[in-house]
């Protein structure tokens, strides 16, 4: 239990009882706007169409808005800040990729997936391989791939809104990961994407305006970055290194694959499909990336700021790095505050995790019967049904990884990266791609994910200079894909039907 923030004393972790009505009040407004906006959607969503991609109506400005906030969703507000606290400066190679990223998605991906969307009537990324290279096959792996990838993101969010949920109520991590996770398929279940999107838009808003207060706050109770550098230089300088206290090759690999892996996220790629006007497009990349700078300076500033206070005696040491918000918020900030940021953290995490939830359904209920020859007669409520089974595994895999919301999340981000990105963003911009380069690379990418990841979690091996697994999975996918695509060259044209030709011509 904590008293009134004093400057200069250390604080305990733990939400004093008087300021609970305030937290709950925030939380209860919050939810009930959740609520409302999810028994409309629910009411709206009478196909599959409807339930996996909005019904292909959605404006600009929320579809915008909703990317950004399942871009970021609680690696942003605690996996980060945590990460940057670790590391240093080092962790922000991981961010600054951003505004490159969004031109290359607008460009590159979004108005061919929008426009092939329209064509063949697609629902689901593994739909666009499957059309592109006209084969079942890849557009099952990638959904096998995905499948995998989105348990392990999902766990991201689950165990943020854990961390979240036990720092606020002490009802231990397990609890709260359950307990977010149940909230949060209350309303995927239900409203399906069109509840996820306008939910999205309301929490983005919220994550923008908690980012921007939470800059204020800490610069001015640190006293300005030149206060909380100072603090910072006089116990740890490595911290403020331009690598922080990772090697330059593993900075720089964290760039390469969160700034090409961009191309293969679904939680933003698959929102292609739902944008109503694709000649919208031109003010994407300008408007998601002034979004993701707002809601990126809480990032930034629990990082540095929780590191400052902490070797300047403000605060106790944590015990673990994924404590830095919720500790900066329980011990320095005022308890409005606090309650506002909370709100932000829990709206990141279920914006992040009802896209994952949806997008996991699409691809068991559609994606894997079309593999295998098979339809599924109702995929509505296959669609429902599925999510209740993604959303325990990824909570059972929260709670049982111990390990940090930041690199779960890195894990997830990078098995996208190297299943999805060759055979999907390349292949809908090269028409030399072949279906034998899109499966060697999908598998490729998977296995060598997969294999690398496990070994660096159980310390059996570890590349030198801090290389990143996801970095050499990365880079393996992309050297099969344009090597088996250059040995089966001559099947290509045969591969790649009119209809995709003049939508990669446009």
């Amino acid at each position: 239990m904590i008293g009134i923030s004093i400057p200069g004393t250390l604080l305990q972790v733990g939400l004093p009882s008087a300021a609970q009505p305030a937290v709950i009040a925030v939380g209860v407004l919050y939810f009930s706007v959740v609520v409302a906006i999810s028994v409309w959607a629910a009411r709206k969503t009478r196909t599959a169409s409807d339930f996996f991609v909005a019904g292909k109506g959605i404006g600009l400005i929320a579809l915008t808005v909703a990317s950004v906030s399942v871009s970021v969703s609680g690696f942003a507000f605690i996996g980060g800040p945590g990460f940057i606290y670790a590391v240093g400066l080092g962790a922000m190679y991981i961010v600054l990729p951003a505004a490159v990223t969004n031109v290359m998605g607008a460009w590159v991906l979004a108005k061919r997936m929008r426009l092939l969307g329209e064509a063949r009537n697609l629902i689901t990324i593994p739909d666009a391989i499957g059309a592109r290279y006209r084969s079942p096959a890849a557009q099952g792996l990638a959904a096998v791939a995905m499948l995998v990838g989105i348990v392990g993101y999902m766990a991201t969010n689950a165990l943020a809104m854990g961390v979240v949920i036990n720092s606020i109520f002490g009802v231990g991590l397990g609890w709260g990961i359950w307990i977010g996770m149940g909230v949060t398929l209350a309303y995927s279940a239900s409203g399906g994407i069109l509840a996820g999107i306008y939910n999205d838009v309301f929490q983005g808003a919220l994550m923008a305006l908690a980012s921007v207060l939470v800059f204020l706050f800490v610069l001015g109770y640190g006293g300005g970055l030149g206060g909380i550098s100072r603090t910072i230089l006089a116990h740890d300088p490595t911290f403020l290194g331009p690598w922080g206290k990772l090697t330059p090759l593993a900075a720089l690999s964290f760039f390469f694959v969160f700034s090409m892996g961009s191309l293969g996220q679904p939680q933003a790629v698959h929102k292609y499909y739902m944008l109503r006007d694709p000649l919208q497009l031109k003010w994407y990349p300008l408007l998601k990336t002034l979004g993701l700078v707002l809601v990126l300076l809480l990032y930034f500033s629990v990082g540095v700021g929780v590191k400052a206070f902490v070797l300047g005696g403000r605060l106790l040491p944590l015990a673990s790095p994924d404590q830095a918000t919720p500790s900066l918020l329980l011990n320095v900030t005022p308890i409005i505050l606090a309650a506002l940021v909370f709100s932000g953290v829990a709206a990141a995490t279920m914006s992040a995790a009802n896209s994952f939830i949806n997008i996991g359904a699409a691809i068991v209920s559609h994606d894997l019967p079309i593999a295998f020859g098979r339809t599924v007669r109702n995929e509505l409520g296959w669609g429902r049904a599925i999510t209740v089974l993604i959303a325990i595994a990824a909570a059972i895999t929260a709670q049982r990884s111990g390990t940090m919301v930041a690199f779960l999340g890195i894990f997830g981000w990078g098995l996208f990266a190297s299943t999805l990105v060759p055979a999907l963003a390349v292949g809908l911009n090269w028409q030399g791609a072949t279906r034998a380069g899109a499966i060697a690379s999908i598998a490729t990418g998977l296995v060598v994910t997969l294999a690398l990841e496990t070994a660096a979690y159980r310390k059996a091996f570890t590349f030198p200079a801090g290389v990143t697994a996801s970095a050499v999975a990365m880079v393996a996918s992309f050297l099969v894909f344009f090597l088996v695509s250059w040995l089966t060259r001559r099947r290509a044209p045969l591969e790649l039907d009119s209809d995709v030709q003049l939508v990669m011509e446009l």
